[in-house]
């Protein structure tokens, strides 16, 4: 896969030399278990021409005169690069068009100082604040372009939480498409407003961490899913960021049906940029090209970093773009058009976000070095110094954003006899090094690849430095006269305990980026399992045993079992902090003691057992260096929707979370806002026609590849341009067509007049039509604590007789809503809708999304969580019913 034919096969063979002592054998990289039969990623050609919706109108049209002027050098060079940050674009200076700034990642700006550690995406999706999920976002973009990026490596919505033992489970929203869908558009919104481009990821089907990475030995695993899921599941949030109008969108690294994500013509081509309407740029993840031609054709627009092992590897780089790029387009390989069209989109991105504005800042840090002089070409052997880091200030007041998101997705699981809120002179007896800041460090562990003290993030290219952590300890000991800490993960020897005595266990599940290895996890859990690290399940147990009175606080990446010790009579609460970044402290104790109420909520189920799961959620391995082929044979049924199938209880329901205050729901309300539904949605409108065609499409010149005169190269670095017997070499091949690339079945350089569900971006406009607008009342109804109610509103289909033989999960998440804060005896009303598209079900015949039963009998029941709820109300007749018995 990898393009060993370059005019320098040494670079290939180098790279080789670098993989082969890290590999085992020498098994051909073909190898691979078939990919099971009814999955399949047909073939998808041309690429859509970027340019035909409105809302890009402007920016392509700034965009297509300036790409107009490139040489094919230049429209190359700005589809990959190198430079100060995680990622770079090269330049047009003649143009006025700058290197582009690519920078991690999902929680702040990684890999540099004075930013804000912001909480995780778990932590913000367990808020179920739509208010929250966006000022999260404003506060973001508002750092990442004071740092001088052009492009927030975020939201992350793909992995779904498919797998519960998943590395980077925790970088998304939570276990559900629509709550991962809002959230991700939200942070869109909050980063691109901005200025800064938002960079959705990793499309798609990226559940697992081992085995994710093509190498010379060995292909990627293939993600194998079926059409209905893969629109109804995975692609949901991805819809939704489209429509959101995020800038840019990144492949992920391993298959889907077979097919790399980084060249899959019918994920790129097919359902991104034709279905859903996308306009901005495709890139890769970093390292994740696997072919030149074949990428370019599948409709990827920029590779990242540039070339097979970044920039980072003196003396062996290679990049199957850049020179090759251009090769490719003079040889005829390539049509002229597709380059037109990536460096088109590149520039209308660029000109969306109004980052050709003259206060846009350049970059002020370095991703390479923390100091402030150092190398100004980093991938370079040699290098010339100058001042990389200029340590700009960019964190404003947004650690009260933080601290925010932080309190409000503190979730309570338990709480007997209303345990909590404890007082202030409780005499408090903490255990677990959870509770305490990591003694040597608070960034010693690069991109926070160990677990060592309290866990604010899990680790990989999703983590940020820390500017300083406020740790839970140090927040009781501000708080409370008498606090007793055992910083240890093995219970101590103490003292008879008092009845009055509380002990606060402080325990930790970790996970991250298979680019490292933790406590033998690779990434996934795949050592530790959904047990709580170091022993804490042996922790909780030996406290319940020594005191009457035990809160347990668990920060996590994603479920734990609880079974060891979740009943034992002296575990009186149970709270769920998450991964709450810099802002871990206070904005715990405050609910411990009762300043605040906690009003969070599970992003995922917590089950009994693991084996609650279906046995294809498994994380996947290979005695044999082949592909891996991880069939999602659950389909729909992934989370509460299988255990709902299933009929298991888990142990506590997606969707679930207490209160000190005590919230009724009443004077529920349903209308009708759309009119009739029909069952397919009306027509999308014939597809306009691009502004790209405008730029020259002909073969360039071979002039156009040449090396500016007196360009003075950088050793090692890599180029878009080519020696003039190398370029001249190229066109003639390209002028006399003699020669023909072996282009995939299927292909074609017809453009497309679109498919059916099309037609905007997302897709077709219509089915973000609101369908029915639900009110309802929240009143608390408790006597001493004010808080915050949470809304949720679930779908439950009709049965398949009346369904048109669709099969649909018991309840499926449509919308929710969160109240201000509500002191007792107050009131208010909340509003929820749902769309076509959420009364809708894929067909794969039709290739639609159809309302199967337009007439039928919908129930959209609310409540507190999916197994609390108690209003329902029914589309065919507008009657809403209160005290109803749940569905589950």
């Amino acid at each position: 896969m990898f393009n060993w034919e370059s005019p320098s096969g040494l670079r290939g063979l180098a790279l080789l030399s670098l993989l082969l002592p890290s590999l085992v054998s020498a098994t051909p990289l073909d190898l691979r278990d078939p990919v099971p039969a009814g999955y399949a990623s047909p073939p998808y050609y041309p690429a859509p021409y970027g340019g035909w919706i409105d809302e890009w109108g402007d920016a392509y049209e700034k965009a297509v005169a300036m790409v107009s002027r490139m040489t094919i050098a230049e429209k190359v060079n700005i589809t990959a690069g190198t430079g100060r940050c995680v990622g770079n674009t090269g330049s047009v200076p003649r143009l006025g068009f700058p290197s582009l700034c690519l920078q991690d990642g999902p929680l702040g700006v990684r890999t540099t100082d004075n930013i804000t550690a912001f909480p995780a995406g778990i932590t913000t999706g367990a808020t179920w604040s739509k208010e929250l999920m966006y000022q999260r976002g404003v506060a973001m973009g508002q750092e990442f372009r004071g740092k001088g990026a052009n492009f927030y490596l975020g939201p992350s919505i793909g992995s779904l939480g498919r797998q519960p033992r998943g590395g980077r489970n925790w970088e998304g929203f939570g276990s559900d498409p629509v709550l991962q869908a809002v959230a991700g558009a939200e942070t869109i919104k909050g980063v691109q407003e901005q200025g800064v481009i938002a960079t959705l990821k990793h499309y798609i089907a990226n559940e697992q961490e081992i085995y994710r990475m093509y190498n010379p030995l060995q292909q990627a695993y293939s993600s194998n899913i079926d059409d209905r899921t893969l629109h109804e599941l995975y692609l949901w949030p991805f819809a939704e960021g489209v429509r959101a109008g995020t800038g840019a969108i990144m492949t992920a690294y391993n298959a889907v049906n077979g097919s790399a994500c980084s060249q899959n013509a019918y994920l790129i081509n097919g359902i991104l940029k034709d279905e859903l309407g996308f306009q901005g740029l495709v890139m890769t993840d970093w390292l994740a090209q696997i072919s030149g031609v074949a990428s370019a054709l599948a409709g990827l627009d920029m590779s990242m970093p540039g070339d097979t092992f970044g920039n980072n590897i003196p003396l062996f780089g290679y990049s199957n773009w850049m020179y090759e790029l251009t090769r490719s387009v003079l040889n005829g390989s390539v049509p002229a058009d597709r380059v037109n069209d990536m460096a088109t989109r590149v520039v209308a991105t660029w000109y969306k976000m109004g980052q050709d504005s003259p206060d846009y800042p350049p970059p002020n840090f370095s991703s390479n070095t923390a100091d402030r002089v150092g190398p100004l070409y980093p991938g370079a052997l040699f290098s010339p110094s100058g001042v990389v880091n200029e340590y700009v200030n960019v964190q404003a007041d947004h650690k009260t954003v933080a601290k925010q998101v932080a309190q409000e997705a503190i979730t309570l699981l338990k709480n007997d006899d209303n345990f909590l809120p404890i007082k202030t002179s409780a005499p408090l007896f903490v255990f677990g090094t959870d509770a305490q800041a990591d003694p040597k460090g608070i960034n010693s562990c690069t991109d926070k690849s160990c677990n060592r003290g309290l866990l604010g993030m899990g680790w990989g290219s999703g983590s940020a430095n820390y500017p300083y952590l406020d740790d839970p300890i140090s927040s009781l000991k501000r708080k409370a006269p008498s606090v007793t800490y055992y910083n240890t993960d093995s219970f101590p020897k103490v003292a008879a305990s008092k009845d009055s005595d509380v002990a606060i266990v402080f325990i930790n599940s970790d996970s991250g980026e298979n680019s490292y290895t933790v406590d033998n996890n690779h990434g996934d859990r795949d050592a530790s399992g959904l047990s709580a690290w170091h022993n804490g399940d042996e922790l909780v147990k030996k406290a319940a045993a020594a005191y009457s009175n035990v809160v347990v606080v668990v920060h996590t990446v994603g479920p734990i079992i609880m079974e060891p010790w979740i009943d034992l009579p002296s575990v009186k609460s149970v709270l769920v902090a998450h991964l709450p970044g810099q802002e871990a402290g206070d904005s715990l104790t405050e609910v411990l003691f009762g300043e605040v109420s906690p009003s969070g909520h599970l992003p995922y189920s917590i089950p009994v057992s693991e084996s609650d799961y279906p046995d294809s959620a498994a994380i996947k391995s290979s005695p044999k260096l082949s592909q891996i082929q991880d069939t999602y044979s659950e389909g729909l049924y992934i989370d509460y929707r299988h255990l709902n199938k299933a009929g298991v209880k888990p142990r506590f329901a997606f969707g679930h979370g207490l209160s000190y205050a005590s919230f009724s729901f009443s004077n529920v309300t349903i209308s009708q806002t759309a009119g009739k539904l029909s069952t397919a949605p009306p027509a999308r409108p014939s597809k306009p026609a691009s502004p790209i065609v405008a730029i020259d499409d002909s073969l360039p010149p071979a002039a156009e590849a040449y090396y500016p005169a007196g360009f003075s190269k950088i050793w090692r670095y890599l180029y878009s341009w080519l020696d003039k017997g190398e370029a001249d070499a190229a066109h003639a091949i390209g002028a006399a067509g003699t020669k023909k690339y072996p282009y995939p079945a299927g292909y074609s350089t017809s453009q497309k007049v679109g498919p059916t569900a099309g037609g905007s971006s997302g897709g077709n406009a219509a089915l973000w039509d609101v369908a029915y607008t639900l009110s309802v009342t929240v009143t608390n109804e408790g006597t001493t604590a004010s808080g915050k109610a949470v809304a949720q509103a679930y779908l439950q289909f009709p049965g398949a007789s009346d369904n048109g033989g669709f099969d649909t999960p018991v309840i499926q998440l449509r919308d929710f809503a969160k109240s201000d804060t509500l002191a007792p005896g107050k009131s208010t009303t909340l509003q929820l809708q749902l769309t076509r598209k959420d009364v809708s079900v894929w067909d794969t015949t039709a290739q639609n999304w159809l309302v199967p039963n337009p007439g039928g009998r919908y129930g959209v029941w609310i409540g507190q969580a999916s197994d609390d709820l108690s209003v329902v109300c029914y589309t065919d007749t507008l009657d809403c019913e209160e005290s109803a018995q749940g569905p589950v």
